[in-house]
């Protein structure tokens, strides 16, 4: 079988400097054999110099990197430089990188890799970079639906300019900044694109298992401790996660769920909330087989297949859920939650919305 590669997307609003943190990594020696999937070349600005064109429109970078175009759909380009990959026709690399338009919703592209029965063998998602422009973007994020999505989403948010701003508010301004973007997605680590913490490894590398050694990462890639950390913001902050409708919260479940409860609420919660699931990822304890967790990985209406791990990566055995949701009261999650865990002796779940109704207790 070929091997799996790792799958990254780079995302942020027009201008938000994407493209300029772009060549400052394909310049780290980790990059080397890296393609770059952008949507014209023309537009990219990447500093490269055409080395060698291939077949398929796949060009190399000076930096050892490659670059390629995306003229049409890309399940289409992922196919064919995968194919070609594997065929020998075309170029040889280790990892693909989208880089995104900057009015672009990353939850399609997100769905490419997850919905296509190809694909979902042949990479795995490695985390979700959004950058934020330190200048403009608490306004681009109170303006533009399409920067919320970005960054709530996110698995990394980079802010960058820092350079540009005026240094007696440099501090306060990126502190701000800051706590914005953690009360809209406070299961994201932010950096700073100045700072040497912002390399390919701290940013590519945010996915649930390294894509080369299987190696788990299972406390970063939930992050239920930053959750649970995150505090009511104030002023500003709370305006910034309020006014969008976002909120992020986790479930944690001791006891075991049937497989088929698992089955109805994955089901249940696509079908009422698809929409607004921002992201939906955790580790499920089953019936059965406790010893070997389920993870499952949700985007809006599409989920990853799930998974069976071989054992609990850090000996917790307990159900880990984490929801960052978009115009949905939390509470009604949490009742449907608790209506497909443990139907006997829960009270059911009543939508206000009248959407679902599970019988409550003693109803049959």
């Amino acid at each position: 079988m070929p091997d799996i590669l790792p799958f990254n997307v780079l995302t942020g609003f027009l201008g938000a400097g994407k493209t300029t943190l772009l060549n400052a990594l394909l310049k780290h020696p980790q990059m080397q054999g890296a393609l770059v999937i952008v949507n014209e070349f023309g537009q990219a600005g990447l500093d490269h110099l055409l080395v060698e064109a291939s077949p398929g429109e796949v060009i190399e970078l000076s930096s050892g990197c490659l670059c390629c175009a995306l003229r049409g759909d890309l399940v289409e380009t992922l196919v064919r430089v995968l194919q070609e990959r594997d065929s020998g026709s075309g170029s040889s690399f280790n990892r693909i990188i989208v880089e995104t338009s900057g009015l672009a919703d990353p939850a399609p592209i997100l769905h490419t890799i997850m919905g296509h029965p190809w694909l979902t063998e042949r990479l795995k998602l490695d985390g979700l970079v959004t950058v934020v422009d330190a200048l403009t973007g608490e306004q681009t994020l109170k303006a533009h639906e399409e920067a919320v999505k970005q960054a709530a989403v996110a698995e990394r948010l980079v802010i960058t300019k820092t350079d540009m701003l005026p240094a007696g508010e440099r501090p306060r301004r990126i502190e701000e900044l800051r706590q914005t973007l953690h009360a809209l997605n406070p299961t994201a680590e932010v950096l700073i694109s100045a700072s040497p913490q912002c390399n390919p490894q701290k940013l590519f590398q945010a996915g649930l298992a390294d894509a080369r050694t299987g190696q788990l990462h299972l406390r970063e890639w939930l992050r239920i401790a930053s959750l649970a950390r995150k505090q009511e913001p104030h002023g500003s902050h709370a305006h910034a996660a309020h006014s969008t409708g976002v909120n992020s919260f986790a479930i944690i479940h001791d006891a075991p769920l049937a497989p088929a409860a698992l089955d109805i609420f994955i089901d249940l919660l696509r079908a009422n909330f698809g929409a607004g699931l921002l992201r939906v990822k955790g580790i499920v304890k089953l019936t059965g087989d406790p010893s070997r967790p389920v993870v499952i990985h949700g985007v809006q209406h599409i989920f990853h297949p799930p998974a069976r791990l071989p054992a609990w990566p850090d000996g917790e055995q307990t159900t880990r859920l984490v929801f960052i949701t978009r115009g949905i009261a939390e509470e009604k999650i949490r009742a449907l939650f608790a209506a497909v865990a443990d139907p006997l002796t829960g009270n059911g779940a009543a939508l206000a919305d009248g959407t679902l109704s599970l019988l409550p207790k003693g109803d049959g």
